[in-house]
């Protein structure tokens, strides 16, 4: 019921080699290390503490990555992103109210954030809060009508709640968004099935 979990970017990736960033990487620390009197410097470093937290994160070491970015927001408290990355590391941990914890602050500081309110939904869903992970996909799909899954889950949520119409409903429009959604068909052909609707289960199984 949820996409592949990754990381969004501080800013867009350079081209630099990966030994190049390394060794820059390990001058800025130093560099750092003796109190720059820059202003940009703290900024700088918090970058870095970011993007050393995404390389971990890349390597499954979702702990130390956590550690990086919480570093990362003690020099910059208001960035959305870091938020949104640290949730996902934990919800990795299986610390589902953490990482709800973290995409809440996301969401403060970036009420637009689509992908906070959907994996706030699924971590919501995990620990049986149905409707907060109702009312958090309905929130993505205010943001971002396009994402189907949204609609999916939403419509699997409904289903479990025996709301088999509104389950209908929220697959269609799943399939809508993308006809090729072939979990969608086959979900809808479950509900259809559930609800006798033998014809229309084996037209959507066939489309699965």
């Amino acid at each position: 019921m949820s996409d592949p979990v990754f990381v969004l970017p501080w800013r867009k990736q350079n081209t630099h080699s990966m030994l190049r960033r390394t060794k820059a990487i390990a001058l800025a620390l130093s560099v750092l290390a003796v109190g720059s009197p820059l202003i940009t410097a703290c900024a700088d470093q918090g970058r870095i503490y970011f993007e050393r937290g995404t390389e971990k994160f890349k390597v499954g070491n979702y702990q130390g990555a956590i550690d990086d970015w919480s570093k990362t927001l003690e020099i910059a408290p208001q960035k959305d992103v870091v938020y949104y990355n640290r949730g996902n590391a934990k919800r990795l941990l299986n610390d589902y109210q953490g990482a709800i914890d973290d995409w809440n602050k996301a969401i403060e500081i970036n009420p637009q954030y689509a992908s906070s309110y959907y994996n706030r939904g699924n971590a919501k869903n995990i620990l049986g809060d149905y409707q907060g992970a109702i009312d958090d996909w309905s929130n993505t799909i205010e943001i971002d009508p396009q994402k189907a899954v949204a609609y999916m889950n939403r419509g699997i949520v409904k289903g479990n709640l025996q709301d088999y119409q509104g389950a209908i409903a929220d697959h269609t429009k799943a399939i809508e968004v993308n006809p090729q959604f072939a979990d969608a068909y086959n979900n809808r052909g479950v509900i259809k099935n559930q609800l006798k609707d033998f014809q229309g289960a084996l037209a959507d199984f066939s489309k699965a």
